[in-house]
């Protein structure tokens, strides 16, 4: 999977009218951006543990280990709340009136009593960037699965998922 520039569909979730990056064939290298990309089912196995992971990949060199520390929070604000994370970050934002990062990330911390090493500036657990999605099956109660992508603009790790998301769907996959 290759992640180039497109443009955001405005009638979409997410961003609209900027560029992102987005799932699709092949595209230059110039174009390529390191990002991580994981799928989680959203329980774990039988006696506890962790989740268990379907697919976990980085798409190009220059991904960092902390994207893996972003994944699983991102993952956690989506199995809490049952919404992207990027949808999470819009309602704490439209609740704080600002949508300056320090102030948003305040905002989370404190209207959920979260958990925060740092003073209450950023959640231990969950994180309220683009990139964390929830997957849902027609009959089945809640959500089945998690795809978080870690590694580009929170934007654009929301709208590939989005994007990707929206292209299995219209396959009818």
């Amino acid at each position: 999977m290759a992640l180039s520039t497109a443009s955001t569909d405005p009638r979409q979730p997410g961003p609209s009218a900027q560029p992102c990056a987005t799932a699709s064939s092949p595209s230059p290298d110039s174009q390529r951006k390191p990002a991580l990309i994981s799928i989680a089912l959203a329980t774990a196995p039988s006696g506890g543990g962790s989740l268990h992971t379907l697919f976990q990949s980085a798409t190009d060199s220059g991904t960092i280990p902390d994207n893996e520390n972003w994944v699983r929070r991102k993952r956690n604000t989506v199995l809490r709340w049952g919404v992207s994370s990027w949808a999470m970050r819009q309602k704490v934002i439209s609740g704080a009136g600002s949508s300056a990062a320090d102030v948003v990330e305040a905002a989370f911390v404190k209207k959920y009593a979260l958990a925060s090493g740092n003073g209450g500036a950023v959640a231990d657990e969950y994180a309220i960037h683009g990139g964390g999605y929830p997957i849902r099956i027609k009959g089945v109660e809640g959500v089945v699965a998690v795809v978080v992508v870690s590694g580009l603009k929170q934007e654009d790790d929301h709208q590939v998922v989005a994007e990707t998301i929206r292209e299995v769907i219209a396959q009818g996959n």
